[in-house]
């Protein structure tokens, strides 16, 4: 298991950070982002999918909504997931997460992914943010 781990004190210097994570990312991975509400967690994925060239900073948004965001990159496709608000496994077998798994090229993100056992199992990584003050964030990164 391989471990990083950053400490930001800005929005900047998370999405910096997520440019640094991205390089420890690769296609066919399922990623946990874990981290309470307004921790930073699409702050984070706006530096990886800048990183993988799938998305402008401005472009990437939280997909609390629409449950899931797709960046296209050259290289890679980012997939950024909320599972906030899906509460049971019938709901959760709706996104099909395999289909966008098994896409070439893809790398899925997923927030509150932890409330799933079965996402908790097929996961290969997982990013926590966690807030140590109003500005101020450890984000860890660990394999799975």
């Amino acid at each position: 298991m391989s471990a990083r781990e950053f400490h930001t004190h800005s929005a900047e210097e998370t999405i910096f950070a997520g440019r640094m994570l991205s390089n420890f990312l690769e296609p066919g991975q399922m990623i946990l982002l874990s981290g309470t509400l307004g921790a930073g967690k699409t702050t984070l994925v706006k530096g990886i999918a800048e990183a993988f060239e799938a998305a402008l900073q401005e472009d990437v948004t939280s997909p609390t909504f629409n449950l899931v965001h797709e960046y296209r990159g050259p290289r890679v496709t980012l997939f950024h997931i909320d599972l906030y608000r899906i509460e049971t496994e019938k709901e959760l077998a709706t996104l099909a997460l395999d289909d966008l798994r098994s896409e070439p090229g893809s790398i899925l993100l997923v927030e509150w992914g932890e409330k799933f056992e079965r996402i908790r199992n097929e996961s290969n990584a997982a990013i926590t943010i966690e807030r140590v003050g109003d500005a101020e964030r450890t984000i860890s990164f660990r394999r799975t």
